[in-house]
């Protein structure tokens, strides 16, 4: 892992600004920022070969990878061993939410319909989303609304990252989020993730709460959701990988809003020349943000919702020697340039067993973090 400048033989571009990252990911185990862009990316196989030639990466991958990504060359590339600092930032304006998409009553249907076709076809599991298209009365400071999650997050997560590289329609357009799903850490040889798959509500009395932790626990249809996650990314791991190492079973791991199953897998780098952003799109997308098998289940998204854009793709870094680390873009939103408009998403895994009402319960929740956030209920 390294600190400080980076060094390119691009031509620079414009920079972002000396003062204002354009890329930040707050981890509990510290915090990446990137100032001054030499270098704009939509490609990442192009992005994979400058970082074989020893060049950092940060940015954005978008949720289908045949889609333009944004990704940069930083002029400076900074680590620290500590999450995000929370600087004291102006109130957030009133948030107003102006649109679902769909609507409720046409996610549940969604849902009812997916779950016909789990049990009449090949396809296991499908992660279904919905919208919401927000309003500010005044141009929301992304930064405000990442200190906002930082410091609401127990480990500190946070993402902020201008998506302007990936083309026109997003000059100027911030994705903002904290994710607490680790889609892949490289650090030398060593390869760690930590997949999230199967859900419920957190409650405020912690007697009601631990029941609930202990029923996601026992849950057959949530177990055999989260196992769908670890096959595939077993298997996605296996050419790169040796020494896969995967527990027994999953862990109960929480936010603030939610109780998830997550496993944390650990293996080694057959080549040291691998990236952290190679080994991101060996694994993307997972089953938990996607379904399995993953073409049928893409299919099947992209029919019912049409493009999701950076939702549910990933966030990260890679340094020069390869190091790095991507998350899942998720828990967040999408700022546009004027600051007035938000999109955020929410999603769940649909298996055989689902039932709508809770499915659609379930987004809900989620759209919590970035709800609270932005001052609004969802």
């Amino acid at each position: 892992m390294t600190t400080g400048t980076a060094t390119s033989a691009a031509t620079p571009h414009e920079p972002s600004g000396p003062a204002e990252p354009h890329f930040i990911l707050s981890r509990p185990h510290g915090t990446v920022t990137a100032r001054g862009v030499t270098d704009s990316i939509t490609d990442p196989a192009h992005a994979v070969a400058r970082l074989r030639a020893g060049t950092p990466i940060v940015g954005a991958l978008p949720f289908d990878v045949r889609e333009p990504a944004a990704l940069t060359v930083p002029g400076r590339l900074d680590v620290t061993t500590t999450p995000l600092p929370v600087r004291t930032r102006p109130a957030v304006p009133t948030v107003t939410v102006r649109r679902h998409v769909p609507s409720p009553a046409e996610h549940t249907r969604r849902v009812a319909d997916a779950v016909t076709r789990l049990r009449e076809t090949s396809l296991r599991k499908v992660v279904l989303a919905r919208a919401l298209e927000l309003d500010a009365a005044e141009p929301l400071d992304h930064r405000a609304i990442l200190d906002r999650l930082v410091a609401a997050d127990p480990s500190g997560n946070g993402y902020s990252v201008d998506l302007g590289p990936a083309g026109d329609d997003h000059h100027g357009v911030r994705l903002v989020g904290s994710s607490p799903e680790v889609l892949i850490r490289r650090q030398g040889t060593t390869v760690t993730c930590h997949p999230l798959a199967g859900s419920a509500p957190r409650d405020p009395d912690p007697d009601r709460d631990a029941a609930l932790g202990r029923a996601l626990a026992a849950s057959t249809k949530d177990l055999t959701e989260h196992a769908y996650v670890i096959e595939s990314l077993t298997q996605s791991l296996a050419p790169l990988c040796t020494d896969i190492v995967v527990p027994d079973g999953p862990v109960l791991t929480t936010t603030p809003q939610l109780w998830h199953l997550g496993t944390p897998l650990r293996a080694t780098l057959r080549d040291p020349a691998v990236t952290a952003l190679e080994l991101a799109l060996a694994v993307h997308p997972t089953p938990a943000v996607c379904g399995t098998p993953t073409d049928e289940a893409m299919r099947t998204i992209l029919e019912v919702e049409g493009s999701r854009g950076f939702y549910a793709g990933a966030v990260g870094w890679s340094d020069a020697s390869g190091d790095g680390e991507w998350m899942v873009t998720l828990r967040g939103a999408q700022i546009a340039a004027d600051g007035l408009h938000v999109v955020a998403h929410a999603g769940g895994g649909i298996v055989a067993a689902s039932d709508p009402e809770t499915e659609l319960d379930e987004t809900t929740t989620k759209f919590g973090t970035i709800m609270a956030a932005l001052g609004v209920t969802a």
